[in-house]
């Protein structure tokens, strides 16, 4: 079995979106099947798409939610129905024993999902990240612990803004 965790940009843009699923397929597709956990907080963009392509390709996803108030207090309308069939989906859903989606339970969702990892998947641009919690911490982490990691941002992607 292989566990790959997943951090990366909310922010792409529409057109980056095929780009960056077609990247990811092409990169899960060697694992077979059965032998695949995807661990994602389904976060809009990088972490939805990758919590898809797990699922498409017969993979088990485990979702970790940073607290109890993200999908009412993150999730935006227009991507409510997507949150909401990744987590039904999800073969094992974990809720951060946080109230408040703030700044701390992103790091410990980072830190729950880096504790089961084989490896990081990582849908970054390379830019630094704002601090704690994001997709440049999530990739420091990982690698000043020795757990392997893969950057995914295919020729053409952006992010908006």
């Amino acid at each position: 079995m292989t566990v790959i965790a997943v951090t990366g940009h909310m922010d792409l843009t529409g057109d980056s979106l095929p780009l960056v699923r077609a990247a990811l397929v092409g990169m899960l597709s060697v694992y077979p099947s059965g032998l695949l956990t995807g661990v994602s907080c389904i976060a809009e963009g990088a972490d939805a798409l990758f919590a898809d392509v797990v699922l498409a390709l017969g993979g088990r996803l485990v979702v970790v939610i940073p607290s109890a108030d993200y999908r009412d207090a993150k999730v935006r309308p227009g991507y409510a129905a997507e949150f909401d069939r990744l987590r039904q989906a999800a073969a094992e859903v974990l809720v951060m024993p946080f109230a408040a989606a703030r700044r701390e339970a992103y790091e410990a969702a980072n830190e729950e999902m880096l504790r089961r990892a084989d490896r990081l998947v990582a849908v970054w641009d390379g830019q630094s990240g704002n601090g704690g919690g994001g997709t440049a911490d999530a990739v420091a982490v990982a690698r000043s612990r020795g757990i392997p990691v893969t950057v995914v941002w295919p020729e053409g992607a952006a992010r908006n803004g």
